[in-house]
């Protein structure tokens, strides 16, 4: 079965990127499968609830998480919904689903500290890989950004002059980011060090590995979470945990909420506020420490 109108119409339409096009066909490729192998239904097209209930229990049966599973079950309802908007069905079967209960992940940001330790943990500027780790470790933690869309940085990308950096989000939505005057350093000392890498390529990406091309998602989470695990305890030690930092960091110090959100790219302000309950920590340990009132003081 081909998907091709609906990869266009994600692409085009609905600014997804290209590997959500990516996520979203494989999703759909995988419950194709299952609808020929357990209905003999070589079409999705008039698959009914219950069929698609019994996809469901069978990738939690497999272990497949609830959060998991609901993000398959929202490719599929997409895929219906672009089927209905070109009157190809009348009906959307997943019309009057529910998703599955999910409990809520607490993130636990990287204190401070924590980020200082590995930060000074740089001492050979001369290293090529050791300048570009200190980078990315710097502009996630300076700006929030997503492990993608740093993937994606090219050098065009960077205004040192301006000090900003545009960065392609989500739905292929621009935003500019401010670069503290740190980073912007960092920058210049790496840019010097990758132009004198005899293996680089004509490419035009930021980040690149020795070899010249271009660095990949297990790269970058391994970079960080070595680095990290080195100065932190803390269960996860990923790239998100940087952003997560970032924005916890930025409210504890009393930044406007849609500020922050302007920052990470967020569509809505619910997405952010996700942030706040470490802010709210923050400030009833202030609160505690500080109240005349306190206990703490007396």
């Amino acid at each position: 079965m081909s998907f091709k109108s609906f990869a266009d119409y994600l692409l085009l339409e609905k600014n997804y990127s290209a590997l959500t096009v990516k996520a979203y066909l494989k999703d759909l490729e995988d419950f194709s499968q299952f609808i020929f192998l357990e209905y003999k239904m070589e079409e999705v097209l008039h698959v009914n609830y219950s069929q698609i209930r019994t996809w469901i229990v069978w990738l939690v049966e497999r272990g497949l998480s609830n959060r998991s599973a609901n993000r398959k079950v929202s490719a599929i309802n997409t895929y219906y919904k672009f089927l209905l908007k070109t009157d190809t069905i009348k009906l959307n079967p997943l019309a009057k689903h529910k998703a599955l209960k999910t409990s809520k992940k607490v993130q636990v940001p990287f204190s401070e500290e924590e980020i200082t330790a590995v930060l000074d943990g740089f001492i050979n500027e001369n290293d090529f890989e050791s300048m570009r780790n200190k980078l990315i470790v710097e502009l996630f933690y300076s700006t929030g950004i997503r492990r993608i869309e740093l993937i994606q940085l090219k050098l065009d990308n960077i205004d040192l002059d301006n000090k900003s950096l545009k960065v392609l989000g989500k739905r292929n939505k621009e935003r500019i980011l401010p670069l503290l005057e740190t980073v912007r350093q960092t920058i210049r000392k790496y840019l010097k060090l990758r132009l004198e890498l005899n293996s680089i390529l004509d490419t035009d990406y930021l980040f690149v590995t020795k070899k010249g091309v271009k660095i990949y998602e297990t790269l970058v989470y391994r970079i960080i979470n070595d680095y990290f695990s080195k100065a932190s305890s803390k269960v996860k030690k990923s790239p998100h945990i940087l952003r997560h930092s970032f924005a916890t960091h930025l409210l504890n110090q009393g930044a406007d909420l849609n500020a922050v959100k302007e920052l990470l790219g967020h569509a809505s302000l619910a997405a952010t506020q996700i942030y706040t309950h470490n802010s709210i920590a923050e400030l009833k340990k202030v609160y505690v420490n500080s109240h005349p009132r306190s206990e703490k003081r007396e």
